[in-house]
């Protein structure tokens, strides 16, 4: 096989990063191959031209769909194909929790090591409503080569900016928020030359939009990321300010506003010069009203600053978060250690069942968030400690331990600790299945036995699911 060649292919399979999986027949005689294909679905017959050939596997860029798969549905975004946020958009939703079904159920069987896995799996938890169901979005700004602003995401494996007017997924005020920064971006980048940041000379100032909106409560943050202390003046702050309440009445006010009304709670500015991939830096100020806004999850109330972790999805996360609470099997009498608790999401909600929670974070910022958020709803059995999860020093003997790690999961010193702390219950929740599997089994060496497995959709169109697994310890 040689690079540009072309081959007609029947996918067969989906790999775990969203692309389809064929085999061909190699011209010169080397057998099968395998290829992966961008765009794809299973049951897609199509033509391809080989971009990238390794010595047994290749890839593919699609050129024709011949027979298009029973799955294949038209995105409703015509940019889906080409930004790497939805990944997945031109398949059926009903296919897309089937994969990603799969994808967890392999990924315990094949890396986790447990036997007949799918056995205890409930069905998987999908959305009702798999579009506009983002409560956060980070906007990449930058200039065409024409100079004219962009604004949007990075398509996929790449920092090259997919302009956008709209986005299926985001809450539908960021359509307006985008329109009205765009003039914004334009009219100052036209005065100075240099308002809009380069991230290959890491000049220029404006570098990412970043958007919070509370689906509960209504409220909108809007925070600016500024390679830079300020803004060149106060008629730029004045002009932003106006441009984003501008935009705020222009949604309340449009025909595809949702039974919420939005309010402009929080204009605020992160600031980050260094050269990195990384979004926001460590420090920032407000630019208008205040520095957070809050939501609920559930009954619970959280307040949320730009640089808070807080799931994306809030309905999804009820569900997530209901079944974290399920599987840790409190009555009141148990006290949890929260591993990764963040501004205290799962620990607050997992303390009106618990005798105490511990919460454990190493980012000090997140833990007076925490505070903050276990004193505002009134909730005095949690303790938060700052520190990393792995070198915690153990106050009271732990019942029942929940981590929700990042995608990289838990390093093997965090589950010696976990396992010397001897927990009868052990709940998991997971952002990506193959280091969950790892973790597994791991924690399987240890004594710990998977029960029950919930998948969780909270990234419609996307590769990614969340997992939660309830592990128990071998004779408690």
């Amino acid at each position: 096989m040689n690079k540009n060649e072309i081959y007609e292919v029947l996918i067969e399979d989906i790999s775990n990063d969203g692309e389809g999986i064929g085999h061909f027949e190699d011209k010169n005689g080397s057998g099968k191959i395998v290829v992966f294909v961008k765009d794809t679905a299973v049951g897609d017959y199509v033509k391809i031209k080989l971009i990238k050939c390794k010595k047994k596997y290749a890839f593919g860029k699609l050129i024709e769909i011949i027979t298009p798969s029973l799955y294949r549905v038209a995105p409703v975004c015509e940019k889906a194909a080409s930004c790497g946020g939805c990944a997945m958009m031109h398949m059926s939703y009903e296919k897309q929790l089937e994969y990603k079904f799969n994808k967890v159920k392999n990924c315990l069987s094949r890396i986790g090591g447990v036997k007949d896995v799918e056995k205890l799996m409930e069905p998987i938890y999908g959305m009702k409503e798999p579009y506009h169901y983002r409560n956060k979005m980070q906007f990449p700004v930058g200039l065409d080569k024409e100079g004219n602003v962009t604004i949007g995401f990075y398509a996929g494996r790449t920092h090259s900016i997919i302009d956008l007017k709209s986005c299926a997924i985001a809450h539908p005020v960021n359509d307006f928020i985008v329109k009205n920064l765009r003039q914004w971006l334009g009219k100052w980048q036209e005065k100075t030359g240099t308002f809009i940041y380069n991230e290959t000379t890491n000049k220029g100032l404006v570098r990412h939009i970043l958007t919070r909106v509370g689906f509960t409560t209504g409220e909108l943050m809007v925070c600016i990321v500024i390679n830079g202390k300020k803004y060149p003046d106060e008629a730029c702050e004045k002009e932003l300010i106006e441009a984003v309440e501008k935009s705020v009445n222009e949604y309340n006010n449009s025909k595809n506003k949702a039974d919420l009304t939005i309010s402009l709670e929080s204009l605020c500015y992160n600031i980050n010069t260094e050269n990195t991939n990384k979004i926001l830096g460590k420090k920032g100020g407000v630019t208008y009203k205040n520095g957070f806004i809050s939501d609920y999850i559930g009954d619970v109330k959280f307040n949320i600053s730009p640089m808070s972790f807080y799931q994306v999805n809030p309905a999804q996360t009820k569900v997530l978060y209901d079944k974290a609470l399920e599987y840790a099997e409190l009555s009141k009498d148990e006290v949890v250690w929260d591993m990764y608790c963040g501004i205290g999401t799962i620990s607050l909600f997992l303390a009106k069942n618990a005798k105490k929670v511990y919460g454990v974070e190493i980012v000090p910022q997140a833990i007076e968030d925490a505070e903050v958020n276990a004193k505002i709803n009134n909730i005095d059995n949690v303790e938060f400690i700052c520190g990393k999860a792995e070198d915690v020093k153990i106050k009271e003997a732990a019942d029942i331990v929940v981590v929700d790690p990042p995608r990289k999961g838990c390093d093997s010193t965090l589950l010696d600790t976990i396992s010397n702390m001897n927990p009868k219950r052990l709940v998991y929740v997971s952002c990506d299945p193959a280091t969950l599997a790892r973790d597994v089994a791991y924690l399987r060496d240890k004594g710990f036995n998977v029960q029950k497995v919930s998948v969780v959709d909270q990234f419609g169109h996307s590769t990614h699911v969340e997992t939660v697994v309830a592990l128990h310890r071998t004779g408690m």
